[in-house]
């Protein structure tokens, strides 16, 4: 299917091509029919894509923090390549779609095959959107028409925080497309509403629909036509639907509203603001975030949770279903504000001049395309014959930052990487010369070719994979965790021996240089030791799917056992007991700042502290080990002292071990050794995981069977 999608790096707005995406749990598959361009909010991240590094510097100024943070621990090169290795990743462009049902995913129910419907979907020939993102079209309601829902919910939201009474004034600013939508729906509500725009064809617009608006560029002062025009009192409320960076907006915006009055921002502009225009008259002042209640939050998008009605009565699909009512009841007009229709084939003639550009509103035109393709071939290779021939099941960051840059330079034979959106997958198949790109991970689990399967999906997907490409005899690298709770772990452990497939985890660290260099100077005379790691991780808002116990496994499971595996490289032995405690006075809650101690057979201790509440500027990692009156400190995989051991520090680039780990475990696949890390110390780890959680929780000692 063909897709819309701007490149950061290039700053070209591609039509790009790539399978369709596969329909999943919560979702429906649409085929679109109509797609609306939003000019303001897509002009921005066109201009962006097209900006130069410092020029998007500039309009980023957190990031380049945070950039010069990451130089200070982990060296120039590690950031650009992380820097680079984002602008890499393609944004697709647009939220406004409307199409048919094609697929239903499980527990999907008031959906039909057939049924037309919008949603926040992109310029793409087929979407596949979660159901409390989907509203159904009334029949009167053209394709066309409907194609306006979400940039209506937009100023709908904006209005509803507001809250005007009928009979108020309230003035809008910005009369974009969201600003003519927002003041006629305004209209519909009762209110007095004064529109104010530098463009003399929406002004004009504006004015067809009731509103009295009106072009400053031609002499008016705004204040005091609003003062003129409500006899000295001032606008009830201001919506703020403007794009600029001028503060002036926002000053003026209170300067125009009446004592307590209100300001809700919808748009973009400069918030630099004046305390002394807002402390006088005891202004409010609220942003306004998209389409509703819902909007960013997983439970309700991603897992298909809704607000309870009495509640919450207006979520962001029952404001997708408030501006379809609308638009069917002829209280919102929006025929007037389509000023040109465009075949998706010559999207350019919006795209190319967008800063010129003098349209309200640009629909996009779908042709009737074939039936769903999910795999598509990117590169004609042969792997007939060949041994070591990988399918890579995930295209996130990792995949694209750390896996494919070091299979490459292995010169390893790919022929699939999979994305469930499938848009992803394919820009990594292009720039790596991956023969497949495809949504749909079954085709790799099942192609007899393909006899190594790398799996760098969220975590809750890991086991299931696991398990399903073991059964079909494939040898198998998974990152970390291997599985979130010892029913999955039980099971892999079930089928692992059922099969001929070898199965490693991404415990990457053994294999750093640095780390290799710590094993040999303690040498292999079993005896105990004493190790400190301490991960400084870094906070991670609360609603990231990493903390989801069933998504993610929380930063213990996920992460730390990265250490967990290192302590146990480093000892040479395995965990038999393990005791957790955390941060605060509620700590069985805080996994996100926990110290773990850990008992090895061989009698060793090691402590791993997980803390997210460190600073930046500090090394991200560090190891010591204390062992028979000698020392090793480990500085954030770049730098190793040695004390007692009558030899020279050490210092490298940063190297996490992953070349040397993707190295060993293409030539022991290859040559049936086995896996790189003994099947059994995988399985003590990820036990270790579990059993920390599991003491966190009643506060005792675990110990591992």
């Amino acid at each position: 299917m063909k897709q819309i999608i701007q490149d950061l790096k290039s700053g070209k707005t591609i039509l790009e091509n790539v399978p369709v995406p596969k329909v999943n749990q919560g979702t429906v598959l649409i085929k679109t029919k109509r797609t609306l361009v939003s000019l303001g909010t897509e002009r921005m991240l066109v201009e962006f894509g097209k900006a130069n590094l410092i020029q998007k510097a500039k309009q980023q100024p957190d990031k380049v923090k945070m950039v010069l943070d990451k130089v200070k621990t982990d060296g120039l090169k590690p950031t650009m390549d992380a820097v680079f290795n984002k602008l890499n990743q393609p944004l697709p462009l647009g939220y406004c779609n409307v199409g048919v049902v094609v697929e239903v995913g499980k527990d999907v129910h008031e959906f039909n095959v057939g049924d037309r419907v919008v949603s926040n979907g992109n310029h793409a020939e087929f979407v596949n959107i979660p159901k409390n993102l989907v509203a159904k079209i009334p029949d009167n309601v053209s394709n066309e028409e409907a194609t306006f829902t979400v940039i209506g919910s937009i100023g709908l939201q904006g209005i509803r925080l507001l809250n005007p009474t009928f009979g108020e004034t309230i003035v809008v600013v910005g009369l974009g497309l969201i600003g003519l939508v927002t003041a006629e729906l305004l209209k519909a509500n009762g209110c007095n509403v004064i529109g104010f725009d530098y463009d003399e064809e929406k002004v004009r617009m504006a004015n067809e629909k009731g509103v009295t608006a009106v072009n400053p560029s031609h002499g008016t002062d705004q204040v005091k036509f609003v003062e003129a025009y409500t006899n000295l009192v001032g606008a009830d409320g201001v919506i703020i639907t403007a794009s600029n960076k001028s503060n002036e907006i926002i000053s003026q915006s209170a300067k125009m509203c009446r004592k307590r009055g209100r300001v809700v921002l919808v748009g973009v502009i400069g918030l630099d603001i004046s305390r002394a225009d807002f402390y006088e008259k005891e202004i409010s002042f609220q942003v306004s975030c998209s389409y509703g209640p819902g909007r960013y939050d997983e439970e309700y998008e991603e897992k298909g949770n809704d607000y309870p009605i009495g509640f919450v009565r207006w979520t962001e699909k029952r404001n997708f279903q408030a501006v379809l009512n609308a638009i069917s009841k002829k209280n919102l007009n929006v025929r007037p504000l389509i000023t040109e229709r465009i075949p998706l084939s010559d999207f350019q003639k919006i795209y190319e001049n967008m800063g010129s550009i003098k349209s309200i509103a640009s629909i996009i035109e779908y042709d009737d395309t074939k039936e769903p393709k999910r795999t598509i071939q990117v590169v004609h290779k042969s792997f007939q014959n060949k041994k070591g021939v990988i399918g890579i099941i995930g295209a996130g960051n990792f995949t694209s930052s750390t896996i494919l840059p070091n299979l490459k330079k292995l010169g390893a034979e790919i022929k699939y990487i999979a994305s469930s959106g499938g848009l992803s997958s394919t820009i990594m198949a292009k720039r790596h010369a991956i023969a497949n790109s495809t949504s749909d991970y079954r085709e790799i689990v099942q192609d007899e070719e393909v006899d190594l399967i790398f799996i760098t999906t969220k975590h809750n997907m890991h086991a299931p994979m696991v398990i399903e490409a073991l059964q079909n005899n494939k040898s198998v690298f998974v990152e970390k965790p291997l599985a979130l709770n010892r029913d999955e772990l039980k099971k892999i452990e079930e089928v692992y021996q059922e099969n001929y497939g070898n199965l490693s985890v991404g415990f990457n660290r053994r294999f750093a240089p640095l780390a290799r260099k710590m094993k040999h100077l303690l040498g292999n005379q079993n005896i105990p030791i004493n190790i400190i790691a301490t991960m400084n991780a870094g906070f991670i808002p609360p609603e990231t799917w990493v903390h989801d116990m069933e998504v993610g496994g929380g930063r213990i499971i996920g992460e730390a056992c990265h250490f967990i595996d290192l302590c146990s490289y480093l000892t040479g032995s395995i965990v038999e007991g393990v005791c957790m405690s955390a941060l605060g006075k509620n700590p069985k809650e805080n996994t996100d700042n926990a110290s773990i101690l850990l008992k090895y057979e061989d009698g060793s201790n090691a402590v791993i502290n997980y803390f997210a509440n460190g600073s930046k500027g500090y090394s991200k990692e560090r190891v010591e080990v204390y062992s028979q009156e000698r020392t090793l400190v480990l500085e954030n995989w770049r730098k190793l002292k040695t004390y007692g051991f009558g030899t020279k520090n050490f210092s490298s680039k940063q190297d996490k071990g992953h070349y040397n780990q993707f190295r060993k475990l293409l030539a022991k696949h290859k040559s049936g050794e086995g896996s790189i890390i003994p099947f059994e110390v995988i399985v003590n780890t990820t036990n270790a995981s579990f059993a920390a959680i599991e003491s966190l929780k009643d506060g005792s000692w675990k110990i591992l069977g």
